[in-house]
C-alpha cells in the first residue's frame, strides 16, 4: 500500500472526501515526523513507538572490498511496534477485536473512529499551524539578526577603511617631509659656500 492508497481507504472508511482524507494523513504524519524530529518519543497506543535513536560512531567494512571504513556518528528515526499490532500481523488477534474493543461488532465502533480522526485532524491542523507560525517568527528574527549583523560589518569595514586611509596620509605626508628635508641636506652639501 502506498500514501495515494492508503488515503483512499482513510476516506472510504470515514465517509469523508479524498482531499479531506489527504489532509488528516499529511497532518498525521507531518505532527509524528516534527515530534521525532525534536527528539520526543510518539507513542500511538496499540500501534507502536516512535522515537529518535542515536547511533555512536563504529568501525565498519566495505562489504565489496572487505576493506575497514569509519562510520561516523548519526541520529535516526526508529519505530518500535505494540503488542496488539504485532498479534494482527502474527494473525493471533482479530483485526475486529482492535476497532470495537472486543465488542458491539465492527458497525458500533464507526462513529468513536470517526470521531477520533475529526479530533486528530483538528489537533494537527492547530499543531500545524503553530509549527508555521514558530517557524515565522524564527525566520523574520534570524533575518534581523543577519541584517544587524551586516549593519555592524558594514560600519567596522568603513572605520577601519577610513583609519587605514587616516594612516597612508600620514606616512605619506612623513615620507614628503623627509624626502624634502634629505633633498635641502644634499643641495646644501652640494652648495657648501653658497
Amino acid at each position: 500500500m502506498n500514501k495515494s492508497q492508503l488515503i483512499e481507504q482513510v476516506a472510504e472508511r470515514l465517509e469523508m472526501s479524498r482531499k479531506e482524507a489527504a489532509e488528516v494523513v499529511e497532518a498525521v504524519i507531518q505532527a509524528i515526523t516534527e515530534s521525532v524530529a525534536k527528539g520526543e518519543r510518539v507513542a500511538i497506543s496499540g500501534f507502536g513507538i516512535f522515537e529518535q535513536v542515536f547511533r555512536a560512531a563504529r568501525t565498519g567494512r566495505n562489504p565489496r572490498t572487505g576493506e575497514t571504513v569509519k562510520i561516523g556518528a548519526v541520529t535516526i528515526p526508529k519505530f518500535r511496534p505494540g503488542t496488539d499490532f504485532k498479534n494482527i500481523v502474527a494473525g493471533a488477534r482479530d483485526m475486529t477485536q482492535r476497532v470495537t474493543g472486543g465488542s458491539g461488532g465492527a458497525e458500533a465502533a464507526e462513529p468513536k473512529v470517526a470521531e477520533k480522526a475529526t479530533a486528530a485532524k483538528k489537533t494537527a491542523t492547530k499543531k500545524a499551524t503553530a509549527a508555521k507560525k514558530t517557524a515565522t517568527k524564527k525566520a523574520t528574527a534570524a533575518k534581523k539578526t543577519a541584517t544587524k549583523k551586516a549593519t555592524a560589518a558594514k560600519k567596522t569595514a568603513t572605520k577601519k577603511a577610513t583609519a587605514a586611509k587616516k594612516t597612508a596620509t600620514k606616512k605619506a605626508t612623513a615620507a614628503k617631509k623627509t624626502a624634502t628635508k634629505k633633498a635641502t641636506a644634499a643641495k646644501e652639501a652640494a652648495n657648501p659656500g653658497s
